[in-house]
């Protein structure tokens, strides 16, 4: 006899205007999740204390401040549950208290449901995910953190740096955040193996003039001269030659990470063992 087939996964959402939830719903892989809705805070605990729920989403219509104090009441009924912060706007100072405390990830309005989608299945498809976002020392212009190296605290911290930078034009920081992403990948896959007990550090600076974004890996560090399965290696009559290196040598497909933050970036440093990388954006 087959087993009987998995249940579908279940994500809660909090107090969302119809709009919102047909906007969610029409998004590309949700219509696979049993989407339950509560009609605020107060339900939303009833039902977690009876019900597992492998994501839960705050209000998009309550402040920052009313959904930790949530995130805190529901670690405490399922400790580990996963919750995406929603809210209508965020100071930097709450986007760093949403990290703090564990949130999964923060959204402010206009909300972008492509990527809020994106972030929800990321979620379920982590059963059994700790926390890999380690905060260092955090102010609203200086944030440092140790991260694990995982694609999904790669792809987590991105969604709260994109939260810190809400001040920029939406092309320079969607341009400036895929830089970042991309140089972080690179010190977990290629200074840590993507091992998963090995971090990286990362800072993030605010200047009055200047975005700087700081990267650390474990790593031996390389030689950036000697790159054949980087795209910046490549000659200019063949842009996909690295391509098939990476192949050879068993790597994700990419490698355009130094490629993309060269051209991105205002200023683009190395250590001398190229273990450690400076990112740098003139905002003025």
């Amino acid at each position: 006899m087959a087993p009987p087939p998995a249940p579908p996964p279940r994500a809660l959402l909090i107090a969302a205007d119809p709009a919102f939830l047909a906007d969610l719903q029409a998004q590309s892989g949700v219509g696979l999740i049993l989407l339950e809705q509560a009609t605020g805070n107060a339900h939303a605990l009833r039902l977690l204390r009876r019900t597992s729920y492998d994501v839960v989403l705050t209000s998009p219509n309550s402040a920052i401040a009313e959904d930790l104090a949530l995130l805190y009441e529901m670690q405490h009924v399922r400790p580990g549950v996963k919750v995406i912060v929603l809210a209508p706007s965020a100071t930097p100072e709450e986007v760093i208290a949403s990290l703090r405390a564990h949130a999964f990830a923060c959204f402010t309005a206009p909300f972008p449901m492509t990527e809020l989608a994106e972030m929800v299945q990321l979620a379920l498809q982590s059963p059994h995910w700790k926390d890999g976002l380690h905060v260092v020392s955090a102010r609203p212009d200086w944030l440092s953190l140790r991260v694990d190296c995982r694609r999904l605290a790669a792809d987590r911290l991105v969604r709260f740096l994109s939260e810190l930078a809400q001040d920029l034009p939406d092309v320079t920081r969607d341009d400036l955040l895929s830089a970042f992403r991309e140089i972080a990948l690179n010190a977990m896959e290629h200074g840590a193996g993507f091992a998963p007990d090995q971090v990286i550090e990362v800072t993030a600076v605010r200047t009055q003039r200047s975005i700087v974004y700081y990267v650390k890996d474990p790593g031996p560090g390389f030689s950036p001269d000697e790159l054949p399965h980087a795209a910046v290696s490549n000659p200019p009559d063949d842009p996909l030659a690295h391509a098939e290196k990476r192949a050879e040598l068993g790597l994700r497909p990419g490698g355009f990470g130094l490629l993309i933050a060269s051209r991105v970036v205002d200023e683009f440093l190395y250590s001398e063992k190229a273990n450690e990388v400076l990112l740098i954006k003139h905002t003025s």
